[in-house]
């Protein structure tokens, strides 16, 4: 997360670190804004339901629940970039879900294909 913000700041991103915790204590100096939920790992559900695209980097069990919810939703693109590979009981990789090398890849892939979503109102 700390070279993802580092990353967006420095390429004159608007970056928003949304804290699981009561504090912005922790938070990387890279973001522009910080959002405290005290919600520990249901913050999960704000990220991808405030998300255009999910990128999803390594393969913490966390970075599984938001590949999880943002599939459920069904709506919003979800990337990969090293990490889980979600497949199905019969060993096929559950569709949906793009699978990329580099993060430059990453970035392209989830901008093409949030410009291609329909766009839902809630």
């Amino acid at each position: 997360m700390a070279a993802v913000a580092e990353g967006a700041r420095t390429k004159g991103g608007l970056v928003i670190g949304i804290r699981p915790n009561g504090s912005k204590e922790g938070a990387s100096p890279d973001l522009s804004a910080t959002i405290v939920t005290n919600m520990g790992e249901a913050r999960n559900a704000i990220i991808v339901w405030s998300a255009d695209a999910v990128i999803s980097i390594g393969g913490s069990w966390g970075t599984l629940s938001e590949v999880a919810l943002a599939m459920r939703r069904g709506d919003v693109p979800v990337v990969a970039l090293g990490g889980w590979r979600v497949v199905q009981a019969d060993g096929e990789t559950v569709p949906g879900i793009r699978y990329v090398d580099t993060p430059a890849d990453a970035v392209a892939a989830a901008i093409s294909a949030a410009q291609e979503a329909p766009k839902t109102t809630a």
